[in-house]
């Protein structure tokens, strides 16, 4: 009997994976924790029936979450992740010599131990000596840290369950405060296609503009995620993602990439109009 992997986008929309195994499932005291394997995806994990990570397509969303900050501030030495329990951010991370701390900050640590077991692809320099690993709550450990961090990464599930208070005001300023007077917080910013998505991605872009004073969104394309268009929230105090952007610097590291590229950087802040709209009018 054929078993599929479906996730529902909306009340007459849903996506469908057809499994060839499922691996493990468990329900930790956050979340229920599924991964499975596909011939098309190869192996994938998600919470509470939420798709998170394949193999096929991850690299789109930790190579824009990481390289685009990176391009503009090359001289980033500390970076706080909040989220990422996969290891997809951080192993982008780890492949800039220059970063001297990653520290990764995950509520959940069966996500990480099982994604070490399951995903090594993503979960597999989570070891690396730069990287400290905290298993509590993200929102409580940035509150204590002031003008700490060159650059933030929210690399959060969406705003229900463990990644609701994520998306608040109180958490965007206190992002603020644990940033040095260059730093950068990079946020998952939602989709603008489905009402869902969108609703949640025109409070947060008005919360976070209402903090920083450079506050851009920029979009990326992955297949498995909600209409497949996606976006990420640039901020900072200081730096502006276009007009500060370094390809040349950045281009010298010889760093290969299967999506992100230094036109792309720019291509990326261009967004539709319907998007733009949103946005201003949030």
């Amino acid at each position: 009997m054929t078993q599929w992997f479906m996730e529902q986008h909306t009340k007459d929309a849903q996506f469908r994976i057809e499994v060839k195994k499922h691996l493990h499932s468990e329900t930790s005291p956050f979340q229920k924790i599924d991964f499975y394997e596909s011939d098309t995806f190869g192996k994938f994990f998600a919470l509470d029936d939420v798709l998170m990570v394949t193999e096929k397509d991850e690299f789109i969303y930790h190579e824009m979450i990481v390289h685009v900050p990176m391009a503009v501030h090359p001289e980033i030495k500390k970076v706080l992740v909040i989220g990422g329990g996969d290891g997809g951010t951080v192993r982008e991370l780890t492949r800039y010599p220059s970063i001297e701390s990653i520290e990764m900050v995950e509520i959940d640590e069966r996500v990480v131990r099982l994604c070490q077991e399951y995903l090594p692809q993503t979960a597999g320099k989570l070891t690396d000596p730069r990287v400290k690993l905290h298993f509590e709550d993200g929102i409580s450990f940035v509150a204590r840290k002031k003008d700490a961090y060159d650059l933030i990464l929210v690399d959060s599930t969406d705003p229900i369950g463990p990644g609701e208070g994520l998306f608040s005001s109180r958490f965007y300023q206190d992002c603020f405060d644990a940033l040095k007077p260059d730093g950068i917080l990079i946020n998952q910013h939602e989709s603008p296609y489905y009402e869902r998505e969108s609703t949640e991605m025109k409070k947060a872009h008005s919360k976070i503009k209402k903090t920083f004073p450079i506050s851009m969104v920029y979009q990326f394309h992955i297949p498995t995620y909600p209409s497949g268009h996606w976006l990420f929230g640039f901020a900072s105090k200081k730096l502006d993602p276009l007009k500060d952007h370094k390809p040349q610097v950045w281009e010298q590291l010889g760093l290969s990439c299967g999506y992100y590229n230094s036109e792309l950087h720019k291509a990326s802040f261009v967004l539709p109009n319907y998007v733009k709209e949103m946005l201003e009018n949030a």
